[in-house]
């Protein structure tokens, strides 16, 4: 198999061999090599590998294969995507390859309403591309049959099962053909997409173009320990002006909308009119995917994103991928980087990490089985003092990493014991000595009757009547 040097060794058909041509792949990447034959031979592929590796055209080619031409009016293939950019991405990738065929492709996804696509399934197609959500609302409204389906594709597995994807999984595969051929693909490999693999593949051939959840060789990775926001924002704009010249499309993460759009004004405030967009999940559809194409066409230098848009984003040229903060998900930390580095070409991934997030960056590197290069924040960086706030925020987050490690550990925002004389009980409720026999609540009894010795409205009631 490593003998293939070129597409025409796969036994392709012309058209897709021209749209091959046409697309300017010249040779095979390995998860190509390895994935293509197996899928023609009729096999089920458990495939690990990242985004940028090609593994669209891996299982996007022998799908096309298979379908051949127009057909009836029900899809005949699936593929299963997270997210609805990647459905987009996909969409647009396997039209691409499919360009001089008459084979129909089409995506369905949230974020907008569902009569425009419902209109175009009815009008017949042979590749569906849909996230599962809007997959389960459309067959549920009955407009969309499967029994056609032949061929089942789950892209980015471990996102979905991240995304708590995994009942809607198992609903769509109760009700497709169980005689399919299954194509599974994961840039990483959880337990949990191990589970799902062994539900619905059958004996699968597994195919690793690298070690599970490595970043590319082509990245190269480095860390900056930074003590604060402001501090980072200061390394950022040290960074952005010194390395001007190598930054030609950064991509910026961010954990929180909140700090996608602190980081997009500051950048606003430096760059050119234009050269900056956010993305995250306040914004529309028609806004995100506006920001996308401009970013992909190279009108946008800086797009600044949550993790909305780690998946999907396929743009051959991103110089370097800046984590402002430490993605929570360790998985994600690889799909962050792998924006960068892609289609053999190299790319720089660089992190900022606070003391509360240093501890995330160790489970990332035992994760990836690598070190990530510590570099020195530059002595032209102003390091500033840490507010008062978000130290605490820091301590509070750090001590509830601590305690989920320890269930022992106290820390420093544990809840403090009260201080209780030899024999005397408090009581919670007042802080004072607990009286035995004292009712939770006396106020207006006989015993405690209230002000001026009647209550309120007892006495508002007597002066009315003259008393």
């Amino acid at each position: 198999m490593d003998t293939l040097a070129t597409f025409a060794d796969f036994k392709l058909n012309k058209q897709l061999l021209t749209a091959v041509a046409d697309a300017g792949f010249t040779e095979p990447t390995p998860v190509q090599l390895q994935t293509i034959p197996l899928l023609l031979a009729g096999h089920d592929v458990l495939g690990i590998a990242q985004t940028g590796t090609g593994k669209t055209a891996a299982f996007g080619l022998p799908l096309l294969m298979k379908v051949k031409y127009a057909q009836g009016e029900h899809p005949r293939a699936l593929v299963l995507a997270p997210t609805r950019e990647l459905a987009i991405q996909l969409e647009k990738h396997l039209k691409a390859l499919a360009t001089h065929t008459d084979i129909r492709i089409f995506a369905i996804y949230g974020g907008l309403g569902p009569k425009t696509q419902i209109e175009t399934i009815k009008q017949g197609l042979d590749i569906l591309i849909a996230t599962p959500g809007r997959l389960m609302e459309i067959y549920l409204k009955g407009d969309l049959v499967m029994k056609e389906l032949k061929t089942l594709v789950l892209d980015e597995a471990d996102k979905m099962m991240d995304m708590g994807f995994m009942p809607q999984i198992r609903r769509i595969l109760e009700i497709i053909p169980r005689k399919r051929q299954n194509v599974l693909f994961s840039a990483t490999m959880p337990e949990r997409v191990t589970q799902l693999s062994e539900e619905f593949l059958e004996f699968p051939v597994r195919v690793e173009v690298t070690p599970p959840a490595q970043p590319a060789q082509t990245i190269t990775q480095s860390l900056y320990e930074v003590p604060n926001l402001a501090t980072k924002i200061n390394l950022l704009d040290h960074l952005l002006h010194r390395d001007a010249a190598d930054m030609t499309r950064v991509l910026l993460f961010t954990r929180t909308k909140e700090n996608a759009d602190q980081v997009a004004a500051f950048l606003n405030r430096k760059a050119p009119l234009g050269e900056v967009r956010v993305i995250h999940g306040n914004k529309g559809q028609n806004a995100r995917l506006n920001s996308m194409d401009a970013f992909k066409e190279g009108n946008v230098r800086y797009l600044v994103a949550t993790d909305v848009a780690a998946r999907g984003i396929d743009v051959p040229q991103v110089s370097h991928v800046i984590n402002f903060d430490v993605p929570l998900i360790y998985d994600d930390y690889v799909h962050r980087i792998g924006r960068t580095g892609r289609a053999r070409h190299t790319g720089a991934a660089i992190t900022f990490a606070n003391p509360a997030e240093r501890q995330h960056i160790e489970r990332i590197e035992a994760l990836i089985k690598q070190t990530i290069p510590l570099l020195p924040i530059p002595e032209e960086v102003e390091v500033t003092a840490t507010p008062f706030t978000e130290g605490q925020t820091h301590a509070r987050v750090l001590d509830e990493q601590r305690r989920r490690e320890d269930p022992t550990f106290k820390g420093a925002f544990h809840e403090k014991k009260e201080w209780v004389k030899p024999g005397v009980t408090i009581d919670k409720r007042t802080g004072k000595p607990f009286e035995e026999g004292r009712k939770k609540s006396q106020k207006g009894s006989k015993k405690n009757p209230g002000k001026k010795g009647k209550s309120a409205p007892a006495s508002k009631a007597l002066r009315r009547r003259g008393q």
